[in-house]
């Protein structure tokens, strides 16, 4: 049987210096678990932004294509050269550790890249059929001004995916960030207006729920949201009626299942170790915060004990602390209400027979403890509602078919992934999960080249690839005829 374990070396001592760190610096209030910055709620002007993003868009779509990319790319490049300054915005807005705040922005401008150099492409005119007599020719309109809602946990990939390709294809912006990462949001109309894009296409709309629905109320041609489901569902009755697009970029249960082939027979577990490693990294990074985070792991019960002690092992280990000092993987939660949720999944799951190998407690401060729990069952909470947070629950099946099924027993289907060594197997299993996307032998990824989608809760619609070009674009048919 498995030992719990507790791999927090020298705990108090690090208590002891975040506390006087926290007093002896201006933090962010999340940082002492109590919310976010605070900024102006600009709510009251959204309808002049509205205006002046509608004046605007009619100019922007029709400059040349050429000069539009040449602003996104130069958008790009200013990012990468401002990236230490905005990377520490970033960790003071929402704790996301430096490194990976860096990491985030740094990767930012190959996205970008990728929308400027398929957006012509996927929106060229074309003539479909032709005769002596008739033409008939496909063009792509923008939509006009469009919403975008995002996200505090990754605001440069999730905020770009949206406006990066409104903007190449004609579009104006009015970008409502996060209240829980209001200054990043900021920058990014800054560094916009830098690279040279003209005043009101870009406009950043700050503020919190008010400034939302306020949002909401404008004429807007489309929205284009990413967040709860909650909120995705609300957003989504409030727009039934108005007839224009609506994306919905909602949350996830991510599970992953580790294959029997991944056993050798001479005993070594290399393979085995690379999946743990591999899945626990996708489990924790970012702090859990992800929607694609690895929550569930459903593992054969041939290679369930290696796996299992290896993924104490890897997740025990990770570095938890003030995410602006060096070498630290794990920041604090950014909402001040996810350690007690999280605590009382535990709970919950703990009265139900569960087991904690590591981790299983909130710390000082927004802090909480990377944890792994074994003995699930299907029906636990944490095994159901998103945490959200740095916890994933291990599950032993018997077989393939036993996988598949509680893999698909969610309410989101975003991401699965598999890990095994036959992928003609392993994509035979993955054919019959209802996920958006699927991995194999890695997780946690999202691709510019391929749509980002979800199933059920997880949402409608989807970023990235030639879709998420084209879902800021309308058709509009051309029947010519000769007289």
């Amino acid at each position: 049987e498995l030992q719990i374990l507790w791999k927090f070396a020298d705990f108090p001592p690090f208590l002891a210096s975040m506390r006087r760190f926290m007093r002896a610096h201006e933090l962010p209030r999340h940082l002492r678990a109590t919310g976010c910055f605070h900024s102006t709620d600009i709510s009251a002007e959204v309808a002049q932004r509205y205006r002046s993003a509608s004046e605007s868009q009619r100019a922007w779509a029709e400059t040349p294509l050429s000069h539009r990319k040449a602003v996104v790319t130069r958008f790009g490049e200013i990012l990468k050269s401002k990236c230490a300054d905005l990377a520490e915005i970033l960790t003071k807005d929402m704790g996301k550790p430096l490194a990976a705040a860096k990491g985030e922005i740094s990767a930012t401008p190959g996205r970008i890249k990728y929308f400027v150099e398929h957006v012509e492409k996927v929106t060229r005119d074309e003539v479909v059929r032709k005769s002596d007599k008739r033409e008939e020719r496909l063009v792509w309109e923008p939509l006009g001004v469009v919403a975008c809602i995002s996200a505090w946990n990754y605001p440069y990939f999730v905020g770009s995916n949206v406006y990066v390709p409104a903007l190449l294809t004609g579009n104006s912006v009015l970008y409502k960030p996060s209240e829980h990462s209001l200054e990043s949001g900021k920058r990014m109309e800054e560094t916009l207006l830098e690279a040279g894009l003209p005043q009101g296409v870009f406009q950043c709309v700050a503020g919190g729920p008010s400034a939302g629905e306020a949002l909401l109320s404008q004429p807007i041609d489309g929205l284009f949201f990413t967040g709860s489901v909650k909120t995705g569902m609300a957003i989504k009755r409030a727009l039934v009626h108005r007839n224009i697009p609506v994306q919905l970029e909602l949350g996830g249960k991510d599970a992953a299942y580790v294959m029997p082939d991944l056993k050798q027979s001479d005993g070594n577990l290399a393979y085995i170790h690379n999946a743990a490693e591999s899945l626990g990294d996708g489990a924790m990074y970012n702090t859990g915060q992800g929607c694609c985070s690895i929550e569930r792991i459903y593992v054969h019960e041939d290679v369930y004990e290696p796996f299992v002690d290896k993924l104490v092992d890897v997740v025990s280990k990770f570095r938890v602390g003030n995410p602006m000092q060096e070498g630290v993987q794990l920041g604090p939660l950014c909402l001040s209400t996810a350690p007690d949720f999280l605590e009382r999944q535990i709970a919950d799951a703990v009265a139900g027979g569960a087991t904690v190998l590591c981790g299983g407690s909130k710390m000082d401060g927004n802090f909480f403890q990377p944890t792994v729990l074994v003995n699930v069952d299907q029906g636990m909470s944490v095994m159901q509602d998103e945490s959200f947070g740095p916890i994933v629950c291990v599950s032993r099946v018997s077989s393939d078919d036993a996988a598949i099924e509680m893999m698909n027993d969610s309410q989101y289907g975003l991401t699965a992934a598999v890990y095994g060594m036959d992928r003609i197997r392993a994509e035979r299993i993955l054919e019959k999960v209802q996920t958006g996307t699927a991995y194999f032998n890695c997780c946690d990824w999202v691709s510019p080249y391929l749509p980002w989608t979800g199933r059920q809760n997880s949402g409608i619609g989807g970023t990235c690839g030639e879709s998420g070009i084209r879902a800021f674009v309308r058709p509009k048919a051309y029947h010519f005829r000769s007289v």
